[in-house]
Order: structure tokens, then sequence, then C-alpha cells
């Protein structure tokens, strides 16, 4: 493999690509994107370099997963400068699928798959049908790339646990990794959707992870009334000027509310600043 991005413009380039790289007894490491790449999404090729011999990115913006009022129109584009910045990173190739090549039969007969237990939790209770959009692509992405690893952030603990259920149930031969989330100095996780927020609403972002700590402090120093203190989290985030949409402290396998009893636990929140949606977590 070279040391220059090979693009990936269509299903039969990369079928070509592919068959090259079983021909060369190569190990894959898949890194799905839907481009805009920040620190984050490269902190996810530098492990697949690390694990695999070649690394393959994909871009795309996937209409299955937004729902109709939601952002698919205005979703951060900025193909030329994800490039750049995968080619620095030492990405191999870049699979960037138009959606008639994804979904040739449109979107309403598209076939879907559902991990219906978890996907009903959290986001998918304000973003109905999102979570089917997200495991229906990657199913597909993983039929057509067929690689050995897939790297995934965790700034989305919830579909990380999603993908890794359907892989288990479908017997796909893939191995999943989640990778630490990457936050900005002032402890804002890193996120395409980060460009959206005005000067006024950036400069509160950060608060929602503060509050996570401080809610996760409290848990270690021994407050064990769990709805208690989700309830008194997130009416300080409503103060500090930011709507939460949900802050829930769960058990991390199957992300149901946790009881005092149990551990690992794992803090998923969402919140609006303006008509930005952020999500982050914070294992406890």
């Amino acid at each position: 493999m070279t040391d220059t991005l090979t693009l990936l413009p269509d299903l039969e380039t990369l079928h070509h690509w592919r068959q090259d790289v079983d021909a060369r007894g190569l190990r894959l490491g898949l890194v799905p994107t839907m481009g805009n790449l920040h620190a984050g999404h490269l902190s996810l090729v530098a492990a697949a370099r690390a694990a695999c011999d070649v690394v393959l990115a994909t871009l795309f913006v996937n209409p299955l997963q937004f729902g109709p009022n939601e952002d698919l129109a205005r979703y951060p584009r900025s193909f030329d400068a994800d490039c750049a910045a995968l080619q620095a990173a030492g990405c191999n190739a870049l699979f960037v699928p138009e959606a008639a090549a994804l979904y040739p039969r449109g979107l309403q007969a598209q076939t879907r798959i559902s991990v219906p237990a978890l996907s009903a939790l959290h986001c998918g209770q304000s973003r109905p049908g999102h979570f089917d959009g997200v495991c229906t692509v990657v199913a597909k992405l993983f039929n057509l790339t067929r690689p050995h690893d897939a790297y995934f952030g965790l700034k989305d603990y919830q579909q990380f646990r999603i993908l890794t259920t359907m892989v288990e149930d479908l017997n796909l031969p893939i191995r999943l990794h989640g990778q630490p989330i990457v936050r900005e100095a002032d402890g804002l996780a890193m996120s395409s959707r980060n460009g959206y927020l005005s000067s006024e609403e950036r400069a509160l972002a950060p608060q929602l992870y503060a509050s996570l700590q401080a809610l996760a402090n409290r848990i270690q120093a021994g407050e064990n009334n769990f709805r208690q203190l989700e309830t008194e989290t997130a009416a300080a985030l409503q103060t500090q000027g930011l709507r939460p949409d949900y802050l829930h402290l769960c058990r991390q396998d199957d992300l149901q509310p946790a009881q005092s009893s149990d551990e690992p636990l794992i803090i998923l929140a969402a919140a609006y600043l303006g008509s930005t949606r952020l999500i982050d977590n914070l294992v406890v």
C-alpha cells in the first residue's frame, strides 16, 4: 500500500481494492465516519494503524439515521480537509459512496437492522429510528469492506454498545474497538456539531462535562440516591444555560437505570445549547 490516500468513490473500485488487500494477506482496520474530521476521528486512525496492516476510512453522511427535522442538509462537510487529514494520519484509503449506491431502492424500501432493547433507551427516545439507521449503514459497510477490526469513538457510548450487540447477535467476524473520548482543553467532547455553536454557546458547552464530573465525584464520595442525583444534576445544567434532553446513571452493560448496588456504572447525557444537541458520558 502506498503512502498516498487512495480514493474509492464507488462499489467497483472498493471491490478491486479490497481484493488486493486479501491477495496480499493484510489485516484491515476500518474507521467509519461522516466526515468533518477532528482529532477524535484521527485517534481512531492511529489506533487502527497500530494494530492493522491497512487502514480504510469511510465518509458517508447517512440519510437513514437522520430524522425529518434534523440537520442532514446542513451537516458540516469538509471533504478536501478530511482527505488531507486522513493522508497525514497515515490512512491508506477512503471509501466515499453515494447514497444511491448504498440505498439503490431508496430509503423507504431499504431493509433495516434493529437492536430493539438498547435502541429504545436514552438517545433513542428523542431520536426514534436513529439507531436503526446507524446499524443498517454500519452493517452494509461491514459487508462491503469486510474488515478484521473496526474502530469507533466512545463519545456515543450507547451507539457503541448497540453496534457491539449487533455484531454479536449477527455473528459478524469483526472485532470492534471503542476508543476514548478526545476532548478540547476545556473538557468539551470533540464533535463535528460543535461548529454549530455560537461563541456564547461554546463558552457554556464545557459545563456539560463538568456536571458529569461533579456527579461522579458525589457518587464516589458515597452518595447513592441515584434518581435524586440525576434530577439535581439536570437542574444544575438548566441553571447553567443548557437544556437537558436526558441525564441518566446506568449500568454499563445493558444501559438500564443503575441501582446503588450496581457496578460498573456510566453517566449518559444529552443537552441542547440553542438548537445544537451535545452528547457526553463519563464512566464512574
